[in-house]
């Protein structure tokens, strides 16, 4: 990261509010990420936004009124008082991938409550998009509750998985019959690296019947920064070559720091 400098430079925020974890950047006139911090969205999103901006200011000598301009998006996009404007996660998730490639994509986002699949043009303008069902399958809440199963910390999942040698399947999307599903496995014996590759499978499986990949892959989201292996399933799974976005895990909150640099940069054009 390029870093904050302690000079009167302007710079722009974007804070994405998810269901379960926030995460918040400070870019600069270059639109490069100079700050970013995240933790858990908590119940009082309001209360986390405050908390979160005030904590980065301060570690970072960052005085507030230096941030000309900022987006909020995500879960809880309308929970942040100080934020200047607001857009959805589809749109935040599309502007940031189009940024790093500037090419005709298909961005997909896992996150920890629901996945999205988003077409852009060869512009960065949406063509459309689709969610996944009102459930946990093909999510990151899907990965934790393998791991938990197994009893886990959820960054050993990674290396678990690509170290597997068996194409393992789990039957069931459901989150709570696959977990009963995972127990039936260990009792079997089935080596816990293949019940992981298994799970991955599963979550692969999920998000191809979603929709079709057109132009370049490209992913986003905690879920495929913590596990790249899972990113390049996915891509074998469409036939092509998968590209995760920098920062994957911070991209919406990116995407809203772009709009709220460009929306400030046309105010004063």
């Amino acid at each position: 990261m390029a870093g904050i400098q302690t000079d009167k430079t302007q710079y722009y925020c974007g804070i994405d509010i998810g269901a379960s974890t926030a995460k918040l950047v400070v870019i600069n006139s270059d639109n490069q990420i100079v700050a970013k911090t995240l933790g858990r969205s908590g119940i009082d999103y309001a209360k986390t936004a405050e908390q979160m901006l005030n904590d980065l200011t301060v570690t970072e000598s960052l005085e507030r009124s230096q941030i000309v301009k900022s987006f909020s998006t995500g879960y809880g996009r309308d929970n942040v008082p100080w934020a200047d404007g607001k857009m959805t996660e589809i749109a935040c998730h599309g502007k940031g991938a189009y940024f790093h490639f500037q090419k005709r994509m298909t961005v997909i986002d896992i996150g920890a409550q629901d996945s999205k699949v988003i077409h852009l043009d060869e512009t960065g303008k949406q063509e459309n998009f689709k969610m996944n069902r009102k459930c946990a399958a093909g999510t990151g809440a899907f990965i934790e509750e393998i791991a938990y199963r197994l009893a886990l910390d959820i960054s050993e999942l990674n290396a678990l998985a690509e170290a597997s040698t068996k194409d393992v399947s789990l039957g069931s999307f459901c989150t709570v019959f696959a977990a009963t599903e995972v127990l039936a496995k260990i009792r079997a014996g089935v080596d816990v690296t293949d019940i992981v590759r298994g799970a991955f499978n599963s979550v692969v499986k999920r998000i191809v019947e979603m929709d079709r990949v057109d132009g370049m892959l490209v992913m986003t989201g905690g879920v495929v920064a913590n596990n790249p292996f899972l990113a390049k399933l996915i891509g074998q799974a469409f036939g092509t070559e998968s590209h995760i976005v920098p920062y994957a895990q911070y991209n919406g909150a990116y995407g809203a720091a772009l709009f709220a640099a460009e929306q400030a940069r046309k105010l004063h054009s």
